[in-house]
């Protein structure tokens, strides 16, 4: 019965367009470049926005989000579309996050209770509340529960993938590029070329990145996860254009779930039309 109950919950149903961009524009969180209290889109005015609502900043999603958002800050810029994101943290997490990733300290905020994901009526994961644990305690069993695929649809097969490799995914590290991923010695991309080739997504490369981002978030734990209660809460992705019409929507059902084209998380800009930037 038990098991039943955990199959049964589901990611929420969306929510009204007009009420998700409302609800974004009125926001106000703390941002990461200077700790004020600021609204989430300020400085988005006239122009296409992106907003990337992500779980924990000490999560797979959010680390391997921010990787492909600065992997193609090139087209982005290019199509004019301005980025803003708000992850589960305090700003101490969102500073450690944007040092590691790269990701502008100015387009980060931190929500330390997810009440943004909340009121966006994002999928908060499983919630099975075990007697006798704490609410940290009881967010760790639910989110080992959905690792292994139970309330998240999807999960085991994207950690699969990224050990098996993916021909219709792009190549992730360079030739030349050294990846530290401990407890691995130091590997060189064209280490990689030996177990697939190249020019797409060989075997345990993913697999590989993933290793790096779990390496960097168990050693500095405490800072990138202030606060286990909100570990299963998923996010979203949200394009607006300069009008502050919904063009696209993705609401996360579960771990590593962040995008719908697992292959190419950003492929979604390839479906709605933006006016290029000048």
């Amino acid at each position: 019965m038990m098991f039943n109950l955990l199959l049964n919950q589901q990611p929420s149903q969306r929510m009204n367009p007009m009420n998700c961009y409302k609800t974004l524009k009125n926001a106000k969180r703390q941002r990461v470049e200077d700790g004020a209290i600021a609204p989430v889109l300020a400085g988005c005015e006239h122009q296409s926005v992106l907003v990337l609502v992500w779980p924990q900043l000490g999560d797979f999603d959010s680390l391997e989000y921010a990787w492909w958002i600065q992997r193609d800050r090139d087209r982005l810029n290019h199509q004019g579309i301005a980025v803003r994101a708000v992850g589960i943290g305090d700003r101490a997490a969102g500073q450690k996050f944007c040092d590691y990733t790269g990701f502008p300290q100015a387009e980060m905020f931190v929500d330390a209770a997810a009440d943004l994901h909340q009121e966006l009526d994002l999928y908060r994961g499983l919630t099975m509340n075990i007697p006798g644990l704490q609410p940290g305690q009881n967010a760790w069993v639910n989110l080992m529960l959905m690792c292994a695929g139970i309330g998240s649809p999807g999960t085991l097969a994207e950690v699969f993938r990224g050990y098996r490799g993916d021909r219709s995914a792009p190549q992730l590290i360079g030739d030349d590029e050294v990846i530290k991923a401990g407890p691995l010695p130091a590997l060189k991309g064209d280490f990689f070329k030996a177990a697939g080739g190249k020019g797409h997504q060989r075997p345990f490369e993913l697999a590989t990145l993933r290793l790096k981002n779990m390496t960097e978030v168990l050693s500095h734990w405490r800072t990138y996860v202030p606060t286990a209660a909100y570990l299963t809460q998923r996010g979203g992705t949200f394009l607006f254009d300069a009008s502050g019409s919904l063009l696209y929507e993705h609401r996360d059902p579960g771990v590593l779930g962040f995008a719908q084209d697992k292959s190419y998380p950003l492929s979604f800009l390839d479906q709605v039309a933006l006016p290029q930037a000048a």
